[in-house]
């Protein structure tokens, strides 16, 4: 098997699997071959997750737990049928990168070692608008998963209050995402401006637990609320894609009454097909009423109204109109006196 490789077919092509026994995770002893299985197990929900979007793909020759390296630039010696699309980095360059156009580009990549799908929030047939605001919960040091999980109820507390519909899912590690799946009517900057305006406000509500600075050295132990997830050009870990961790974990989708009961740790290629047969895409209502961003601006403009500057953007992208100075503030200079 090992030599010959394995044929398996997706979406009305054949793809060939080379090395299909060699072990990907070793806690499981997972293989290649078995996560070519299990995204063909969930070929339904995760091309409605992911269905058309570039993706850059994390590759890693040597299976979890090994080096690895991202690859935005498909190689020149792609099949002839392999969709792609020019995307762009904040400074201009631009690459040809996979479209993740059907289960067969999917299985292509995993033939290349890709364990981590991180997914552009457009169609790559309107790069302009995009149509997914998504709000991380990045735990700091000493944040437990416990304080993931009532931060994401949060999260759903404001949305709610405000009438937009967002779904988490795990981030396949400690972390978790909640989607809001837009109409494709704004811009990147938009839906950066709408997630800085949330997690303002959820630190507001709970500055206890949740933080909107930017500085690490002003979280403390807080559940990190990463606005920048949401700035142009960045991609977020997928729906549906397997961890490069051992024991093979996925971020996995999961309905808002499963929020307490939730184990990333037992969600795994080995388990979530399971959960798909019986319990079916939880995500489907993301797909079948996109929402309107107004209600988040809405927030984002009060803010501006009461003198907020815009929060800072990372350091690869250009000095942004109202933002300040991109010191932090332990490095920031004191104004001299006037005496």
């Amino acid at each position: 098997m090992a030599e010959e490789g394995v044929a398996v077919q997706a979406a009305g092509r054949e793809v060939l699997i080379t090395h299909a026994d060699k072990v990907f995770f070793p806690e499981r002893g997972d293989t290649k071959l078995d996560l070519v299985r299990f995204y063909q197990a969930v070929a339904e929900p995760l091309m409605a997750a992911m269905g058309g979007r570039p993706v850059l793909l994390q590759r890693f020759p040597n299976g979890a737990g090994g080096s690895s390296f991202f690859q935005k630039r498909v190689p020149d010696n792609r099949p002839e049928w392999l969709e792609t699309t020019v995307v762009s980095t904040p400074n201009g360059t631009t690459s040809r990168a996979l479209v993740a156009a059907d289960l067969a580009h999917v299985l292509w990549a995993v033939n290349l070692a890709c364990l981590g799908f991180h997914v552009w929030p457009a169609q790559a047939a309107d790069p302009e608008h995009a149509d997914e605001l998504r709000i991380d919960l990045d735990p700091t040091p000493g944040v437990t998963f416990p304080m993931v999980r009532e931060a994401a109820h949060e999260v759903r507390a404001l949305l709610d209050e405000v009438g937009v519909v967002g779904m988490p899912k795990t981030t396949g590690n400690r972390g978790i995402h909640v989607y809001v799946r837009l109409q494709p009517r704004w811009s990147s900057y938009d839906v950066r401006a709408a997630a800085v305006a949330v997690a303002r406000e959820l630190e507001r509500r709970r500055p206890d637990l949740l933080t909107a600075a930017w500085w690490k050295e002003e979280r403390g132990r807080r559940v990190f609320v990463d606005f920048n997830q949401n700035a142009p050009h960045k991609t977020i870990f997928g729906a549906w894609s397997a961890r490069a961790r051992p024991g093979a974990q996925v971020s996995t989708p999961f309905a808002w009454e499963e929020l307490d009961a939730i184990e990333p740790d037992e969600l795994t290629i080995a388990t979530v097909p399971g959960r798909v047969a019986t319990q079916g895409d939880p995500w489907a209502p993301l797909s079948d009423n996109p929402q309107s961003l107004d209600p988040l601006l809405v927030l984002h403009e009060r803010d501006r109204e009461i003198g907020l500057p815009d929060a800072p953007w990372p350091p690869v992208y250009p000095k942004m109109p109202g933002e300040l100075p991109r010191v932090a503030p332990s490095r920031a200079r004191k104004a001299p006196d006037s005496g």
